[in-house]
């Protein structure tokens, strides 16, 4: 079988340089942007189904729209041309990953949640060494840990009694757990890569996480109650299934090819700034001018991450 032709803003390569970085560092610009908007909307959503079955319909759409988008471009839908098995690897790790999450939505809020996220990057960093053998220069891990202090300054809302009496619950353990899958999962993208087209892989890895999520939650899709679901909840789904399913694997994927590991999730970081700006906006509260101070340092230690060396 031959093999598809990759359009050239979605080929693949080894780490790349110039433009096709600073694409790498957009498209996890938007992939922080995106995922955030799924913490606050999957808090609203969780009251009224279980995070299984959620998942399953979200990505069971999300595997249509990504089908349609490789059919468009393709005009087929090929299977993989080898070792089928690692999308099983790449989708179990998210299905871990997100039916973690949204268990932690139901036990917590939405900016303790974003917390356990910004450990991703320094976890990934340390995957990227196993898997890659990607070193980071001590520049950038510093930087790493600079942004981490500017990001948990903001969780906590710049208040230091609650960074002092800070108790991990059961849904922050939960989601730890998710974290370390994903925190795997950039650095395994380009180790698994066999050069195929980015929008096919992303494809296959978008259907095995499906089938492992619904597997593991038929009992939840099949005893829910989908006619009486409201409005919230299709909102979320179809928000899940179009931007932060089929859009976010594209993006880590498209980055993971252009960009080291510890560079790819650092933007996770930026994840508790969105939250608070998007809880703001729900109608939440506003951050005040001492978190703002904690968002500009996490800002400023990811500009160093970005730029600074790969290696």
């Amino acid at each position: 079988m031959s093999k598809p032709s990759e359009p050239a803003f979605l080929g693949t390569m080894e780490l790349a340089s110039g433009q096709e970085k600073l694409r790498g560092h957009l498209a996890m610009l938007l992939f922080a942007a995106l995922i955030s908007g799924s913490f606050s909307l999957g808090s609203m959503a969780m009251p009224h189904m279980e995070p299984a079955a959620l998942n399953s319909v979200r990505f069971m759409l999300a595997s249509f729209v990504m089908g349609a988008i490789a059919f468009a471009l393709y005009r087929r839908l090929p299977l993989p041309e080898a070792a089928s098995w690692r999308f099983g690897v790449l989708g179990l790790l998210m299905a871990i990953y997100f039916v973690s999450m949204f268990t932690a939505l139901k036990l917590t809020d939405p900016v303790s949640a974003g917390a356990v996220f910004t450990l991703i990057p320094i976890m990934s960093a340390g995957f990227g060494f196993v898997f890659l053998r990607q070193t980071v220069q001590p520049i950038v891990f510093l930087s790493l840990l600079i942004a981490g202090c500017g990001s948990v300054w903001v969780i906590f809302r710049a208040d230091i009694d609650a960074i002092r009496s800070f108790d991990v619950g059961l849904g922050e353990t939960i989601f730890f757990f998710g974290c370390i899958c994903h925190a795997a999962y950039a650095p395994l993208v380009k180790k698994f890569n066999r050069r195929e087209p980015v929008v096919l892989t992303t494809y296959w890895t978008t259907v095995a996480t499906f089938l492992a999520i619904a597997l593991f939650g038929a009992g939840e899709i099949v005893s829910t109650d989908w006619a009486g679901l409201p409005p919230i909840v299709w909102i979320t789904i179809l928000y899940l299934a179009v931007f932060t399913s089929a859009g976010t694997f594209f993006m880590v994927q498209y980055a993971s090819m252009r960009l080291p590991a510890s560079k790819v999730l650092s933007y996770g970081y930026l994840i508790p700034v969105y939250i608070i700006f998007y809880e703001g906006l729900l109608g939440h509260g506003w951050a005040n001018m001492a978190v703002l101070a904690g968002a500009v340092v996490t800002v400023l230690g990811l500009l160093v991450v970005a730029f600074g060396p790969d290696l």
